[in-house]
């Protein structure tokens, strides 16, 4: 972890931190962050070992966590901010593989196999982690249940999110198609649900990155992307994307 520790008409904007980005750090209990499905939406006395097995680390935007092929000595819980992932740093191209928010762990696999990081991980705002070492995570695991089906459900959860990627990639017929179906995933991984049937989530991916996901290119993405806002589909402002009809975004061929 030596890089951390060193330390849509929709216009294309630059990045800009979220209120959730950075905040003073609190004790894991007293967190105003934690939703259900979590890892950290553990009980008290879980989360109170957890605490004492790691500590708490913030990074700017734009700052490297770790990278692809890097042995992973830790894993990473986000408290707050949004981070990239993506692979093909030995590439030409990379790929980014999704965008992880609060109560996000990562690196799981990697700690659980002894093995290399599987992607490369990179701020898109500032933001807070807490990193556990390789060693005390598993001893953490041992002594709790509770967090041991916590993170079968966290790797349950990155196979489902593979599992999107792929069919939206290869199912999806066009560049419509396929953007509707990232913005939906964005809306249900790092958004939340408004009035029971819309979407709000931070603008975070330029329309270059979006294209990556997209399979398309960065015109096209603006081009579409403006005809969903024609359409009443989506609407962005002050750097937040809502989804209106998330019901037609999810049937767009």
């Amino acid at each position: 972890m030596a890089n951390a520790e060193n330390a849509v008409q929709v216009l294309e904007r630059p990045r800009t931190a979220v209120s959730q980005a950075h905040s003073t750090p609190v004790g894991c209990a007293a967190c105003a962050n934690r939703r259900p499905g979590w890892f950290c939406s553990l009980g008290s006395a879980v989360l109170a070992d957890l605490e004492l097995a790691t500590s708490t680390v913030s990074l700017p935007s734009q700052a490297p966590l770790f990278t692809e092929g890097e042995e992973a000595r830790c894993l990473y819980v986000i408290c707050s901010g949004f981070l990239k992932l993506t692979v093909g740093r030995l590439h030409d191209r990379q790929m980014i593989v999704r965008v992880a928010g609060p109560g996000s762990l990562l690196g799981l696999y990697a700690i659980l196999s002894h093995g290399v990081y599987e992607v490369s991980a990179h701020t898109l705002t500032a933001a807070q982690l807490r990193p556990v070492e390789r060693d005390r995570f598993l001893a953490f695991l041992r002594i709790h249940k509770e967090a041991q089906l916590r993170a079968v459900q966290c790797i349950c959860q990155e196979y489902r999110f593979a599992l999107q990627d792929a069919c939206r990639i290869s199912l999806a017929e066009t560049v419509a198609g396929r953007l509707g179906r990232l913005l939906l995933e964005l809306g249900h991984q790092i958004g939340e649900q408004v009035d029971g049937v819309e979407f709000r989530f931070p603008l975070l991916l330029t329309h270059e990155e979006m294209a990556s996901m997209a399979c398309t290119t960065r015109e096209t993405v603006t081009r579409t992307l403006g005809q969903f806002r024609k359409d009443g589909w989506i609407s962005v402002e002050d750097s937040l994307v809502t989804l209106h009809q998330p019901e037609q975004l999810a049937t767009v061929m």
